[in-house]
C-alpha cells in the first residue's frame, strides 16, 4: 500500500479554490464536487481497514521528514480508534454536503459556503489522522475558522453574535490546549503523541498534573461539557442544518476524541494510578454525570426545534465523559468511542430533519406545529429513527454503545464502589433521553396539523436522510466490524 493518507488531508485544500470557482456558476456542480472528494478519502480510508486489524501494532501509519529542529515529523496514522471516526466524519460531511443542495438554494455565496465545507473538512480530518501535536493544534484551530463563517453569514437570527460567542469560547480553550502542547515540548523535546506518551513517565508528577488539567480544559470547551457548554445551545440553534450537524455531530467529538487520545491514553499515564490519576477520572464522571442531567433537563422543556437537539448534544458528550471515567477497563472502553460514532451518525440526522422541518415550515416552535407526518413522512421516519437512537433504543445505534458503557461500568463498580452512584444516575438519565424525544416527535408529527400547506422536504435532502438512517439501523443490527476496529486498541494506562 502506497503513501495515502495525505490524500484526505491536502485533497479538499488543493480543490477548495476550484469547488469555490465552480460555486459562483453553479451551486449543485460545486456540492458534486466536494462530495466526489469526500467519498474518494473514505474509499482511501477503507483501505487500510486490513492494516489496522491484521499488521502487529494495529496501526496504519506514514510519517514524513518536516521541521527536524522541532524533532517534528509530519506523521498520518490511523488505528482502532481514529479509523472509525474518521469514516463518519467524511460520510457527515457527505451527506451534509447532499443535503445543502436543496437546503441553500436560493441563498447568496454558495461558493464561499461550498469552499468553507472544504476548508472545515481538512480540520475535522486532520484532527483525528495526524500524531504531531503541532499538526493537530493546527487542524484543531481550522476547525474554528470555517465553522465562525459558516455560522455567521448563514445563520439565522443574530448570527454573527452567535458566531463570535462559539469562537471566543472555543478559542479560549484552545489557549489551554495550546499550553499544554507547549508544556509537552519542553517537558519530552518531542511532538509525537506515540514518544511523548514514554518520555512523559519520567517528567514530574506535579509538571504532568497541570498538563492534564490545562489539556482537559481546552478540549472539554470544544466537547461542551458543563459549565463551559454557554456556546453550544446558540451555535448549533442558529447555524445552518447542515453545519449543526456538523457541529453536534463531529466537532464536539473532536473534543471528545482529543480527551481520550490525548489526556487518557498519552498524559493520564505518567500519573496513574496515583491518588490525583483516580481523582482525575472521578473527576470526569462527576463533570459527565452534571452534563448528562442538565442537557437532559433543558431540553425537555425547551420549545425551539433545534435547540432541543443541542440541549440533547450536551446530555451525550456527558455519557462519552462518564464513560471516560471508567478508563481503562476494555468493555466501557469501547463502549465509550462507540458511543462517539454512534452519536455523531444519530445527532446529525437528528439535525437535518429538523432543518427539513424549519425549511419548509420557516418556524422554530415546536407548540406551534404538529401532525407533519402525512406531509413529511421521510423527514417524519428520520426523526423517529434519530431520536430512538438518541435514546438508547434497540436496534438503534445508540443502544449498543451505551449498553456497553454500562456494562464496563458495572465492572468498574467491582474494583472501585465509588462508581455506584454515578452509574445508577447515568441510567436515570437515559430515560430523561427517551422523554425528550418522545416529546420532540409528538409536538412535530403527531396530532392535529396546525398548518396546512406543507411540502415534504427536497429530494437531496430526503437522500441525505435516509443514508444515515440505514447507517444508523444497519450498526444498531451489525456493530460488528466497528467493535472489532475498536477492540485492536490496548487500553493500558
Amino acid at each position: 500500500m502506497g503513501n495515502i493518507l495525505w490524500m484526505p488531508f491536502l485533497l479538499p485544500v488543493l480543490a477548495s479554490p476550484f469547488v469555490y470557482w465552480v460555486g459562483k456558476k453553479s451551486g449543485k456542480l460545486a456540492s458534486t464536487i466536494v462530495v466526489a472528494i469526500t467519498l474518494f478519502n473514505i474509499v482511501i480510508l477503507l483501505t487500510t481497514i486490513p492494516s489496522v486489524l491484521d499488521s502487529a501494532d494495529h496501526k496504519y501509519i506514514e510519517s514524513y521528514t518536516w521541521i527536524p529542529e522541532l524533532h517534528s515529523s509530519l506523521t498520518f496514522f490511523v488505528d482502532g480508534i481514529s479509523l472509525p471516526i474518521t469514516i463518519v466524519t467524511l460520510v457527515l460531511i457527505t451527506c451534509g454536503t447532499l443535503f445543502s443542495v436543496d437546503y441553500m438554494k436560493g441563498r447568496k455565496s454558495i461558493g464561499e459556503y461550498y469552499f468553507l465545507v472544504c476548508l472545515l473538512s481538512v480540520g475535522l480530518v486532520g484532527v483525528f489522522i495526524t500524531s504531531n501535536l503541532m499538526l493537530f493544534y493546527f487542524c484543531w484551530e481550522m476547525m474554528l475558522i470555517p465553522s465562525f463563517f459558516l455560522i455567521g453569514h448563514w445563520g439565522y437570527k443574530d448570527a454573527y453574535k452567535v458566531a463570535f460567542k462559539f469562537f471566543i469560547f472555543t478559542h479560549a480553550g484552545a489557549v489551554f490546549v495550546l499550553l499544554g502542547i507547549g508544556a509537552i515540548f519542553i517537558v519530552t523535546n518531542d511532538l509525537d503523541l506515540f514518544s511523548a506518551k514514554a518520555a512523559l513517565l519520567t517528567a514530574s508528577p506535579d509538571v504532568v498534573r497541570w498538563l492534564l488539567i490545562s489539556l482537559t480544559g481546552g478540549f472539554a470547551v470544544k466537547m461542551a461539557i458543563v459549565p463551559v457548554h454557554m456556546w453550544l445551545p446558540d451555535a448549533h440553534s442558529e447555524a445552518p442544518a447542515p453545519m449543526s450537524a456538523l457541529l453536534s455531530g463531529v466537532i464536539i467529538s473532536a473534543g471528545a476524541y482529543a480527551i481520550f487520545r490525548i489526556c487518557l491514553e498519552t498524559v493520564l499515564p505518567a500519573v496513574f494510578p496515583s491518588g490525583f490519576g483516580t481523582h482525575y477520572l472521578y473527576g470526569l464522571a462527576i463533570f459527565g454525570l452534571v452534563s448528562a442531567f442538565l442537557g437532559s433537563f433543558v431540553a425537555l422543556v425547551e420549545t425551539d426545534i433545534k435547540r432541543i437537539i443541542a440541549y440533547s448534544s450536551i446530555a451525550h458528550m456527558g455519557y462519552v465523559l462518564f464513560g471516560f471515567a471508567l478508563f481503562p477497563f476494555e468493555v466501557a472502553m469501547i463502549g465509550t468511542i462507540l458511543h462517539i460514532v454512534t452519536h455523531a451518525l444519530s445527532k446529525g440526522l437528528f439535525f437535518l430533519s429538523s432543518g427539513a422541518v424549519m425549511k419548509e415550515l420557516e418556524i422554530r416552535d415546536i407548540r406551534e406545529m404538529g401532525g407533519l407526518a402525512s406531509a413529511m413522512p421521510v423527514t417524519a421516519f428520520s426523526s423517529v429513527t434519530a431520536g430512538l437512537s438518541i435514546a438508547g433504543i434497540p436496534p438503534f445505534a445508540c443502544f449498543i454503545s451505551e449498553f456497553m458503557i454500562f456494562v464496563g461500568a458495572f465492572q468498574v463498580i467491582n474494583a472501585d464502589g465509588f462508581f455506584l452512584i454515578p452509574t445508577i444516575l447515568m441510567l436515570v438519565a437515559t430515560v430523561f433521553s427517551l422523554a425528550y424525544s418522545l416529546r420532540y416527535v409528538s409536538k412535530i408529527f403527531l396530532g392535529q396539523r396546525k398548518i396546512e400547506k406543507v411540502g415534504a422536504a427536497g429530494t437531496w435532502m430526503r437522500v441525505a436522510m435516509a443514508i444515515l438512517v440505514v447507517l444508523i439501523v444497519c450498526i444498531g443490527v451489525w456493530p460488528g466490524i466497528f467493535v472489532q476496529l475498536i477492540s485492536t486498541t490496548q487500553f493500558i494506562p
